[in-house]
């Protein structure tokens, strides 16, 4: 038997199954995490349904406290009755344990909370009425309630009750009235951000050119003539789309809604308010799915709103995609260059060595050094020179002087640029000496030989370092605070506005907007499955980004297969 056992033990089979066993560990709480994020975060944007009832709860009087529950269920949980007395409930039960709801019940303009624990022991009537609505706003959360009237200019067009035959009746129109709404907000959000930005943008540039010519002393002449035609100009395009900003304010201020809420209560809300209206107990599958994808798109394709808990990320998307890719092309070339000489040209001695520890210590540093490295040395210093020498008509406000998108990308460019010098250095060393030899027999000068021979067969290496710098870029978060993002961007990056990619602004960043969602929130229930959503999102994110580039080294490694590198 000894012998059998120690035969087993030197076959190594017993490290065969431990590693197989920690493979098998780390896909089911990867797997596991995924369907977490799916879970606590994608079924957030389902239209669930909207319940109903009467809730009195104990007192410790002998008074009734019986009230009117509106909302959607989103949580049940056990609770300890010792716990719920505790807290100060009198609760009188026999039980040990006790079932509590958590309600979203909306109407936060009305109630100041729009989140609720009820014991389900004293919940009563409760009932899924289908002329229930659920309205979207764009602030205060949701509303919940019946429609009751419908009102052009404080005069009610149409009213109805929640048992009305008219109740379908007048629902339509309200449709009808909300599509007519929301298509005049889109047309002022498109003349706020975009034509009333680039008027803005123009203003601003003839004003800096008016300053760097005073700077100059040519502040009289033609110059000035042709800046004060073009402002002029520009001030008669403002007006024009001031007029017209005016026209649509007054038209989707004429039409509003008034509803009944819990406890018989009323409420009026300007149409212009409403982002989206249904009647969720009324609805399929098919009209539910369809709800659910619009939610969603809206998600992923709109900015952000109500202190980020509403809304969409399409910034911090926008943000992130960009940062790494700008943060991949500076950290490339710079990692590549250095591993080249590293391996290729410096001599092999003490200072070579020393180097080598250096740059593998340096992936260990902590990553809020390099961000408060890249906000003293980048934003500071080369910023304010930056600023000294190219853009001192903007003066004393800063242009590069400041956190933005091009710092951001350099202080992760430096924070990744060990993981890329590594890599590649690895790659040049399996290159057999003997195709370098081979090369320079045929008369190739070194640098040929490295160019057109070497690189090409180590490229499968410089991408997967490229690969493992991204995967730890995208999610950085700390130094990001310090360098450039922001909770919320007033515009993005890349617009039609010269120099179209403007790398001086601040960005969003959807590590930042997790951070920012989940502990700086003012509403923490309405957060959260935010905080699940987004972080899906960013390891999805990661992932494209990844395959990517494991695509290219795939296809580079099937190029230079025959070699064996």
């Amino acid at each position: 038997m000894k012998a059998k056992l120690k035969d087993w033990l030197q076959k190594g089979t017993p490290w065969i199954w431990f590693n197989a066993g920690a493979v098998a560990i780390s896909i089911i709480m990867v797997i596991g995490l995924l369907l977490l994020l799916i879970a606590r975060g994608m079924v957030h944007f389902w239209p669930s349904d909207v319940m109903e009832a009467t809730y009195s709860p104990p007192t410790n009087s002998d008074n009734s406290n019986s009230t009117q529950i509106i909302g959607e269920i989103i949580e049940t949980e056990i609770v300890l009755t010792t716990q719920i007395v505790s807290s100060g409930i009198p609760v009188e039960s026999d039980k040990t344990m006790l079932e509590r709801d958590l309600i979203k019940s909306g109407n936060r303009d009305v109630t100041g909370a729009d989140f609720n624990w009820i014991l389900t022991d004293y919940v009563s009537l409760k009932e899924y009425p289908k002329n229930m609505v659920t309205l979207e706003r764009k602030e205060w959360g949701n509303l919940y309630g019946y429609l009751s009237a419908i009102k052009e200019n404080d005069a009610v067009v149409r009213q109805t009750s929640i048992n009305d035959d008219n109740y379908d009746e007048v629902w339509e129109e309200f449709g009808t009235r909300l599509e007519r709404a929301l298509a005049m907000s889109a047309e002022i959000s498109e003349i706020e951000k975009n034509d009333i930005g680039q008027i803005n943008y123009r203003m601003e540039r003839l004003r800096l050119e008016e300053r760097k010519l005073e700077l100059e002393g040519l502040n009289s002449g033609q110059s000035i003539a042709e800046i004060d035609a073009n402002r002029e100009i520009a001030d008669s395009d403002y007006q024009s789309l001031q007029g017209r900003l005016m026209e649509l304010y007054e038209r989707a201020s004429r039409d509003s809604v008034a509803f009944q809420i819990a406890n018989n209560q009323q409420i009026e809300i300007e149409m212009s308010e409403i982002v989206r209206a249904y009647r969720p107990n009324d609805m399929g599958v098919v009209a539910k799915l369809a709800t659910y994808g619009d939610k969603v798109w809206e998600f992923l394709a709109d900015e952000p709103r109500e202190a980020n808990t509403e809304g969409g990320i399409f910034p911090a998307i926008f943000g992130t995609v960009m940062m790494v890719m700008l943060m991949s092309i500076f950290v490339t070339p710079f990692g590549v260059m250095a591993a080249v000489y590293l391996r290729e040209y410096a001599k092999q001695g003490f200072a070579t060595r020393v180097t080598r520890i250096a740059v593998n210590n340096l992936a260990g540093v902590p990553s809020i050094v390099f961000g408060v490295f890249g906000l003293g040395f980048f934003i500071y210093i080369m910023g304010g020179e930056i600023d000294q020498l190219f853009y001192p008509e903007a003066l004393p406000a800063p242009t590069f002087g400041t956190p933005g998108l091009l710092w951001a990308s350099l202080t992760l460019a430096l924070l990744t640029l060990p993981v890329v010098i590594v890599a590649t250095e690895e790659g040049l060393a399996r290159i057999p000496r003997s195709v370098r030899e081979g090369s320079l027999a045929l008369g190739a000068t070194k640098f040929e030989t490295l160019w057109r021979v070497v690189l090409p067969m180590a490229s499968p290496a410089m991408m997967t370092g490229l690969i493992l710098a991204v995967a730890r870029a995208a999610g950085e978060v700390a130094p990001l605070m310090l360098v450039g993002v922001v909770k919320l961007a007033p515009s993005l990056p890349l617009d039609g506005n010269y120099p179209y990619l403007h790398l001086e602004q601040k960005f969003m960043h959807l590590g930042f907007h997790i951070y920012d969602v989940g502990f700086q929130s003012p509403n923490i229930e309405a957060a959260r499955p935010l905080v699940f959503a987004t972080a899906l999102l960013l390891v999805i994110l990661i992932a494209l980004l990844n395959l990517a580039a494991v695509a290219l080294r795939n296809n580079l490694r099937e190029k230079y297969k025959t070699l064996d590198v």
